[in-house]
C-alpha cells in the first residue's frame, strides 16, 4: 500500500487549514483520467489515505487537486475580485507502490508554497 498525505496551512493567518475538498486523479500514458480518491482535510490541515499498490500505476502521473477558493470564501480571506486561486494541482509520480507521498502546503488566497517528501 502506498500513503497519500497533505497538510495544509494558511500562511494568512497561520492557521491549519481544515475542510479543505481534494482529490488525487491518475493520468494514464494514454492521457485517460481517473479519480483515484476523494476527501477533505481534517480540522487540522491534514489527509491522509492509503492506495492499494494494484490500484498503482507506475508509469502514470498523478494530481492533487485542493479546491482553495471555497476554503478562503469561508475564512472571508482574500475578497472575491481579488482571489485568483481557485485551485491547486500538483502533478507527481509514484515510483513505489508501496512508498508514502507527503505534500505538505502553504497557502494563500493568491499563492502557494509546496514541497514534496517521501
Amino acid at each position: 500500500m502506498a500513503t497519500i498525505s497533505t497538510h495544509t496551512l494558511n500562511s494568512v493567518d497561520g492557521t491549519h487549514a481544515g475542510g479543505i475538498a481534494l482529490s488525487v486523479i491518475a493520468i494514464a500514458a494514454d492521457q485517460s483520467r481517473k479519480t483515484l480518491l476523494t476527501g477533505e482535510t481534517d480540522s487540522g490541515g491534514r489527509f491522509v489515505q492509503e492506495v492499494a499498490a494494484a490500484d498503482i500505476d507506475i508509469g502514470a502521473d498523478y494530481e492533487l487537486v485542493l479546491l482553495v477558493a471555497p476554503y478562503f470564501e469561508s475564512c472571508h480571506q482574500g475578497d472575491a475580485k481579488g482571489r485568483s486561486l481557485k485551485e491547486v494541482v500538483v502533478r507527481f509520480q509514484m515510483p513505489d507502490p508501496e512508498g508514502r507521498y507527503h505534500m505538505p502546503f502553504m497557502l494563500a488566497p493568491n499563492s502557494y508554497s509546496v514541497w514534496s517528501s517521501r
